[in-house]
């Protein structure tokens, strides 16, 4: 019997290391080369700016559904071919638009969704110049396309999630964060069982804060929700990627200085995983700060660190696979912070 339980117990640590390495191994296609190749299409004068409505947005549109197609991701529920098709408001004017959404199912939860953003417009043409926002939201954007092509590779080495995860493309979010409203309003999957969304906008530079610091990230309203969700990411972080995780700005009040002056940060309102956050779905906003070329034609391609957007991607995926795989759901907190400030958004 105990020779029995010591060969129990060695196997499933082989076991376990193995899924580990295996894991590793997936994140590993992450790499820079992709990233860029990616990035220097998706923010490229041929999109236009990406803004909700235009040409250059509906360009968008379709090479996001083109890549999840090439991956055979099936698209989400409920869209048409990839697309959950809207009508917003812009600039005045009713426009046509549409969020992009894929899944992969769950192997034994399938009813239980992850669902990861990040917002595919820009601002588009101002003053005759081409804003095509390489980091806003270009990076978040490509590194998504990323974290999909290493879950299927790791599907199609045998490695299905445990939960659903979604990838979300959303709209508007320059207009005021209106496809992810849309989309909170209009869910694919039912919200009660939405466990987490993951948001990344704006992780591909450093900030004024950082210019000697290569290796951080903020993460904004991991604790704010669920405890569990933040005690998580602080654990992945440790294992496998070391970043200098910056909690500061789960403070949404804490001073920024941008354009010329200080405000109260508000991050945690800023930006699409607010829309979740509002209906109880614990989130985390992955952002590495604003910088000088924040919403100006200077937010370019070749001032992209792909070096450290690659190693930021690497440890969303391993945070994403965590939160897949685990046999618990994560917990909501039993009091929730910060949710009954004014929240004007920007």
């Amino acid at each position: 019997m105990i020779r029995y339980i010591l060969f129990f117990f060695t196997s499933l640590s082989i076991s376990v290391n193995a899924q580990n390495s295996k894991v590793t191994d997936f994140a590993k296609s992450i790499t820079e080369q992709e990233l860029m190749e990616l990035l220097y299409v998706y923010a490229s004068d041929y999109f236009q700016g990406r803004k909700t409505g235009s040409k250059g947005q509906k360009i968008a549109v379709d090479f996001l559904r083109d890549y999840y197609k090439n991956l055979n991701i099936q698209a989400a529920e409920g869209t048409n071919n990839y697309f959950q098709e809207m009508t917003l408001k812009v600039d005045g004017k009713m426009v046509s638009t549409e969020n992009v959404a894929s899944i992969i199912k769950g192997s034994e939860f399938p009813d239980e969704y992850i669902i990861l953003t990040s917002h595919l417009d820009h601002i588009g043409l101002e003053g005759g110049q081409i804003n095509n926002g390489a980091d806003d939201d270009g990076s978040g954007t490509v590194t998504m396309l990323e974290i999909a092509e290493a879950l299927q590779i790791g599907l199609e080495n045998g490695y299905k999630p445990k939960r659903s995860i979604v990838f979300l493309h959303v709209t508007g979010e320059e207009e005021g964060l209106l496809g992810s409203a849309y989309y909170a309003k209009n869910p694919l999957y039912p919200l009660e069982q939405t466990i987490v969304n993951l948001n990344i906008d704006m992780i591909g530079r450093n900030d004024p804060l950082h210019q000697r610091d290569d290796d951080y990230l903020y993460l904004i309203g991991s604790d704010i929700l669920s405890q569990d969700l933040h005690d998580i990411s602080v654990s992945i972080n440790e294992k496998y990627s070391k970043l200098d995780l910056d909690f500061r700005y789960n403070d949404p009040m804490l001073k920024v200085y941008e354009r010329g002056r200080y405000y109260a940060n508000r991050y945690y309102y800023r930006s699409d995983h607010y829309n979740f956050a509002k209906n109880d779905i614990p989130v985390i906003f992955y952002f590495s700060g604003t910088h000088e070329d924040y919403h100006l034609p200077t937010d370019t391609v070749e001032k992209i660190n792909y070096p450290l957007l690659t190693k930021r991607a690497r440890f969303i995926f391993h945070t994403l696979w965590e939160l897949a795989n685990r046999e618990d759901r994560i917990k909501l907190n039993s009091s929730k912070k910060y949710l009954n400030i004014n929240k004007n958004g920007r």
